[in-house]
């Protein structure tokens, strides 16, 4: 179980670095999350096999999403989603 969330926080923190159009270039992203290069291009390629429509963009050096998409994982109150469908 721990493998998972260790997976889910990896995933936030790209995503993370991804909208910020701040990842750089993979050997740096690969430093900034502690891992290897190989780990990292694992780690898009799941997020791509969730859909997430990354691309690298060698004009800002910079991992990027090709269009607008958001990304969650966990539990929340059905408040919460009552909220979130009557709008």
């Amino acid at each position: 179980m721990n493998v998972i969330i260790k997976q889910v926080k990896l995933i936030e923190r790209v995503d993370r670095l991804i909208r910020l159009q701040a990842t750089g270039p993979p050997d740096e992203l690969a430093c900034k999350l502690g891992v290897s290069k190989t780990k990292l291009y694992r780690i898009i390629n799941l997020m791509k096999q969730l859909d997430a429509p990354i691309k690298y963009d060698t004009g800002i050096r910079s991992f990027v999403y090709k269009k607008a998409v958001g990304f969650t994982f966990g539990f929340f109150s059905q408040e919460h989603e009552r909220i979130n469908t009557a709008n």
